[in-house]
């Protein structure tokens, strides 16, 4: 996500540089100290800007209420594909893929898909329509389906759209909402996150307690920073949850405060289609949920007691407040703690130029 400020800020600083004049009016060009602190700050950024997110997607719908763990995925903004199957590094004005792991999709491990399709079901931002129902949800994906994933999801015998999972691939932001965890990356770790998954065998082999799309995140951030995403054994009896990867990611990045961990939230589109839910970890859902808790305290009552224990001392999480929204425009795709970061940057290359 940040990289891309690089390219408003050199606009900005070119911009400013361009009206300003000496005492004789005259129009007066760039010193070579200023192109030359400008050209270190934008390879600087294009360095050290690049990130992973973690996506943390609120359950919804009738799955969502009998598993509220929700989806767990990966946003690299630095790594593109030329197929669901096969990363590159991206190009210039690429917005980078999300990544995870799905059930039944072409019987393949993992597939990456470009951030905006993934949201929204269009290629385009200009097309991302202001409010969302259900024919119109079903419409933007049957036709992105038509244009791009047909032989991810072969067409029926009648030429109709398949029934079946791989509408989790689009439109992502209109059933639910999204928790960003975003940490700095480098070029050398993107490089090899996209050498060893190409040449990886790409099988799927999707368990929904240990090989899940949480399990496959951990594995793509452990890639990156070894160790940083773990189970919890207390909080979700050994499964892996995208809760726990958000847990497991935060605490580690305390440790570790030179990944600038920021956080942002991706709104569910309006409409008529009903809200997402929050996200629960397991025992955390047994604890908050009525219809599993009161049959548990009646009939199972040692085991109500151990689901709670685990919840209160190791479930806990508390989403940060006032997290800043992510939104996605044509020059720039990042949370409004960077472009903070790059007003910063252009005033102190207004100030270098001088």
């Amino acid at each position: 996500m940040r990289f891309l400020l690089s390219q408003r800020v050199e606009r900005r600083w070119f911009a400013a540089n361009a009206v300003r004049r000496d005492r004789a009016g005259q129009a007066r060009r760039p010193g070579l100290l200023s192109l030359l602190v400008l050209a270190m700050f934008v390879l600087g950024a294009g360095r050290c800007w690049a990130s992973a997110a973690l996506l943390m997607e609120e359950p919804f719908g009738e799955f969502g209420a009998f598993n509220p763990t929700g989806h767990a995925a990966v946003y690299l903004d630095r790594v593109c594909a030329d197929t669901p199957t096969h990363l590159r590094m991206c190009g210039p004005g690429e917005h980078g893929v999300v990544i995870s792991r799905y059930h039944k999709v072409h019987g393949d491990d993992w597939l990456a898909m470009p951030l905006i399709p993934y949201l929204y079901a269009v290629d385009r931002m200009q097309d991302v329509p202001t409010a969302m129902t259900e024919p119109l949800e079903v419409e933007l994906r049957e036709k992105y389906w038509r244009e791009h994933l047909q032989e991810l999801a072969p067409a029926e015998e009648d030429g109709s759209a398949p029934g079946g999972e791989w509408i989790q691939l689009v439109g992502s932001s209109y059933d639910r909402k999204i928790h960003g965890f975003e940490v700095e990356t480098t070029t050398e770790q993107d490089e090899r996150l996209v050498a060893l998954f190409n040449d990886r065998r790409n099988v799927s082999h999707f368990n929904l307690f240990f090989h899940n799309c949480a399990d496959f995140s951990r594995v793509v951030l452990n890639t990156y920073f070894p160790g940083a995403v773990h189970r919890s054994f207390v909080a979700d009896v050994g499964m892996m949850t995208p809760k726990q990867a958000a847990k497991s990611l935060m605490k580690y990045s305390a440790k570790h405060p030179e990944l600038k961990l920021t956080t942002f939230v991706i709104e569910q589109v309006p409409g008529s289609l009903p809200r997402s839910h929050n996200v629960d970890g397991v025992e955390e859902s047994l604890v908050r949920s009525k219809k599993y808790i009161v049959p548990m305290v009646v009939l199972t009552p040692h085991i109500a007691m151990v689901a709670a224990a685990g919840y209160l001392t190791g479930g806990r999480m508390k989403l940060p407040k006032d997290a800043p929204v992510f939104e996605i425009s044509d020059e720039v795709t990042s949370p409004a703690v960077a472009v903070t970061r790059a007003d910063t940057a252009v005033v102190a290359l207004a100030a270098a130029g001088n």
